[in-house]
């Protein structure tokens, strides 16, 4: 079965990647300028919703009630698709989806796409399997563009191309489309992208979309976004292919009003996002004349099968939880080796992949908590990575210096003579190193430790001799 989630099976530890980009100066400063922004928009439009915690709590209610209920509404979505004119097809994995989405760009005849922003597309390569198929694909959301364009990797997951400032942009369209001037303003850049997608909307018959919910109730799917390039791929194609993971069906069409309150706020700090494109099935006249959805499962069924991680699943893709997490912000997305960064991503590509890639995204986290408390659908990501480092133990994988210290750490307080013991050996082997009862300086893979903070050393009497002492006193 092919399960791609990015480059992540390919990708080196995350500790690895994260000491190497650590080093790109450029690269923090844009990250954390960026986030810093987001973080800062947010805040306060969350400000001035008095209920918003009680939007969290029905979002995250619908998404479990929905999770209990998946296949079922999953059946209803497409009868009420089916119905409404669009035609629905099933894909076990990576493999199945990019293979229906080009027989029916192939039953055309056509051999180029436009794409409206979708993470589904990304995870399962579809870019690279419709180019070798002869199929050239056009990103037109404006940071997937500058990540096509400069042949990177996204790094978040709302803002693709964060990590690049605006005269690296600059100096990439300047190349990229042959431009012998372009201003420094944003304006600027956003008109050069403008008149560079204007002709594929224009000209493309085909597009392929993903979906931020589907609606079990009507068959209806929605897309957000920002720019507008949205609302052109999905309306003036003639065939539209909609990419959407099983996750993304939510129940009842006014189930909406609770989630596009939460989703804009917690993505980019917007009380609403420009554009909110909603669409049910096909109608004579009026957008596409052929309309598929693929609904892809590429491993969420073996998600949905846990219960302690199911709720992985009611990500609704913000990418708050990036902008809150303090090692993203140190690091940015490409350490995750994932299209799925952050928090988000360091639980949902290890299930994904069944546990045999990515093994050390689980441990890309300091378990501070920041992901969860933002969360607008309230997922509890820190247990759930606590979860996953345990599966991860049981299958006797994880880090080999880990794996160590938790056999002396089991093996010393499975017994009292053992603690003893190791407390005795303990105290000897911290005489180089103790001083005014701290230890400031340990050596070899302990010294990350203590790089940072002091540690105390073990004092000459422990508490089981105190204790003794102190009843021995007592009695005499």
């Amino acid at each position: 079965m092919s399960v791609r989630v990015g480059e992540a099976a390919s990708a080196p530890d995350f500790a690895v990647a994260a000491k190497t980009l650590m080093g790109n100066q450029q690269l923090r400063r844009n990250v954390r300028n960026a986030t810093e922004v987001i973080r800062n928009k947010r805040a306060g439009v969350v400000g001035e919703m008095p209920d918003w915690q009680q939007l969290r709590d029905t979002a995250h209610a619908i998404k479990e009630h929905t999770l209990r209920h998946l296949s079922g509404y999953l059946t209803q979505f497409e009868e009420n698709c089916t119905r409404a004119g669009g035609r629905v097809h099933w894909a076990r994995d990576a493999d199945e989806a990019n293979a229906i989405a080009i027989g029916i760009i192939q039953s055309h005849n056509e051999k180029e796409v436009i794409k409206v922003k979708t993470m589904t597309s990304d995870e399962i390569g579809m870019n690279r399997s419709l180019e070798a198929a002869g199929i050239t694909p056009y990103e037109t959301d404006l940071a997937d563009l500058i990540v096509q364009l400069g042949n990177d990797k996204p790094s978040h997951i709302v803002v693709p191309a964060l990590h690049r400032n605006k005269m690296e942009i600059r100096e990439l369209f300047m190349r990229t489309m042959g431009l012998a001037e372009l201003g420094t303003r944003p304006e600027d850049i956003a008109e050069a992208a403008r008149l560079y997608l204007r002709e594929k909307f224009l000209r493309v018959p085909v597009a392929i979309s993903g979906a931020n919910f589907a609606v079990a109730e009507t068959g209806s799917i929605c897309v957000v976004e920002s720019e507008g390039n949205g609302r052109m791929c999905v309306s003036l194609p003639r065939v539209l292919i909609s990419v959407v993971g099983i996750e993304k069906i939510i129940p009842k069409f006014a189930d909406l009003e609770v989630f596009l309150q939460l989703l804009s706020r917690s993505a980019t700090g917007e009380r609403m996002n420009p554009y909110n494109s909603i669409w049910t099935g096909v109608a004579p006249g009026d957008g596409p004349e052929e309309f598929h959805v693929i609904l892809l499962d590429n491993g969420r069924t073996r998600v949905l099968a846990d219960s302690e991680s199911r709720e992985t699943l009611d990500c609704i893709r913000c990418g708050a939880c990036l902008n809150a997490c303090p090692v993203y912000r140190q690091t940015g997305g490409h350490a995750y080796g994932s299209i799925y960064a952050g928090p988000i991503g360091a639980i949902l590509t290890p299930q994904l992949q069944s546990m045999e890639h990515s093994q050390t995204l689980p441990y890309a986290s300091s378990l501070c908590g920041a992901c969860y408390e933002v969360c607008p659908v309230k997922i509890n990501i820190p247990e759930i990575l606590i979860h996953l480092r345990s599966k991860i133990v049981e299958n006797g994988d994880g880090p080999a210096g880990e794996r160590m210290g938790m056999k002396m750490a089991s093996w010393a307080m499975s017994d009292a003579a053992n603690l003893s013991t190791a407390r005795s050996l303990g105290r000897i082997a911290q005489l180089p190193f103790a001083n005014n009862g701290s230890i400031h300086r340990l050596p070899g893979m302990m010294s990350a430790w203590t790089t940072t903070r002091d540690m105390p050393s073990i004092p000459a009497e422990s508490f089981r001799q105190w204790w003794a002492k102190r009843k021995r006193e007592k009695m005499s």
